[in-house]
């Protein structure tokens, strides 16, 4: 039996010439990765076993995201253990104020991973990057410590679902949509532990954003990773960019799968999470009822520039409605010059929208927009547990940065439909 893409990276970095599913294996890292929350208990970890020097320091990433510029004084000692730690040990790969972003958009925009590469990041959202063809994948701070110090991390080779994507996304419509789709279908324990493959001729009409955007969420399915063939976007948005040279894995044609998913891009409609799980989905069309009192646009999932460029296109010549606080979040430094370039963080103030620096900031429930009990907020986000923005008797819808921009204005959860 062959080896699905995910299993063949695996291989690869544990020298070996087969793996199969369930298998333990200890596998060769390209990267490691940290922020401003994981990395200072990894570094506790790190001191504590004796350890006196990183593996490479071209290959651990550090990135102040969560709280930063920091929020209190809490934060700003975390941060501080970050700076001196980087310092110490000579971290290429660090990012403070004015050269951050958001860990899982700043890593990919910057070339820091590429295709191929074998990632572990202190963050669940490190399944990021499945999106340019490599294995990543969230760890514990524990093994982030290990793997600054060896470059090394044990790994269970997953099992693996496919999903065959055909056709083409309706206008207005995104990669959000698709996985919260997908999520709605599955669950959020529908891939458990499992790797989820993507497929087939729709990928190709998929952008890179769309991709990252829906390998964002794989975790939310429960999965060990998401991951997408390298095709000729994938190879165009690499080039002049990656600091080492992309590898190419592709699936077997007789690679084994659990289960075999096809899904209709064409048949995908603007979609919500209604709280307080990922898989409570629902058509945008079906809750405008459904009053709101902030919106969020941005964070790892959706603070890209198609994000930006969505929210601009509805936004743009009108008004937030009133008694609607609306938070616009470009996910890295470079995207958030090219809003000031093109006029949009000006149409946004315009708008009635305010503009912040990359954060994490009120994904997390952390600062810039956290809400009070009984408040309702439609976010361009990831998660929507109860309590995850705030107050837990608050609400998160989850929506793409259409469905969220066209909130905004109505002041009702909706879908944006053009005039």
């Amino acid at each position: 039996m062959g080896m699905t893409m995910t299993q063949k990276i695996l291989a690869f970095h544990a020298g070996l010439d087969k793996v199969s599913p369930g298998q333990l294996i200890n596998a060769k890292l390209d990267i490691v990765l940290g922020n401003d929350i994981t990395t200072p208990v990894a570094v506790n970890e790190f001191n504590k076993a004796g350890f006196d020097k990183v593996f490479d320091k071209d290959k651990v990433a550090i990135v102040l995201d969560h709280f930063v510029p920091n929020k209190d004084i809490k934060a700003a000692q975390q941060s501080k253990q970050c700076r001196e730690f980087a310092c110490e040990h000579c971290v290429s790969h660090f990012y403070d104020v004015g050269k951050m972003g958001i860990e899982h958009a700043l890593l990919p925009e910057q070339g820091v991973v590429t295709a191929g590469d074998c990632i572990i990041g202190a963050d669940s959202h490190t399944c990021t990057y499945g999106a340019l063809g490599a294995f990543s994948t969230g760890v514990g701070s524990t093994d982030m410590a290990a793997g600054m110090a060896t470059g090394m991390a044990w790994f269970k080779v997953p099992y693996a679902i496919k999903f065959n994507l055909t056709g083409k996304l309706p206008a207005n419509c995104s990669g959000k949509d698709v996985i919260l789709t997908i999520i709605g279908m599955i669950g959020v324990d529908g891939a458990l532990y499992r790797s989820m493959e993507f497929t087939g001729e729709g990928v190709a009409t998929l952008s890179m954003d769309d991709r990252l955007c829906i390998c964002n969420m794989a975790i939310e399915a429960g999965a060990k990773n998401g991951i997408f063939p390298v095709d000729e976007k994938t190879v165009e948005y690499m080039t002049g960019r990656c600091e080492r040279t992309p590898k190419v894995f592709e699936a077997d044609a007789d690679a084994e799968y659990d289960e075999t998913y096809e899904i209709n891009l064409s048949e995908i409609v603007p979609t919500v999470s209604c709280p307080h799980l990922p898989e409570n989905t629902h058509p945008a069309k079906e809750l405008g009822d459904i009053k709101i009192d902030q919106v969020v646009i941005g964070s790892c999932t959706n603070g890209r520039m198609e994000d930006m460029e969505a929210a601009y296109k509805i936004l743009n010549g009108k008004k937030v409605a009133d008694g609607v606080r609306c938070i616009i979040i470009p996910a890295t430094m470079q995207i958030m010059r090219e809003c000031v370039e093109k006029g949009y963080v000006t149409a946004f103030i315009d708008a009635g929208a305010v503009v912040s620096t990359p954060t994490c900031g009120p994904c997390l429930g952390g600062y810039m927009g956290i809400l009070a009990e009984g408040e309702r907020c439609i976010a361009t986000t990831n998660r929507n547990f109860v309590g995850r923005m705030g107050h837990v008797e608050s609400e998160v819808y989850l929506a793409s940065p259409y469905t969220a921009a066209a909130s905004a204005l109505t002041g009702y959860i909706c879908e944006y439909e053009e005039a």
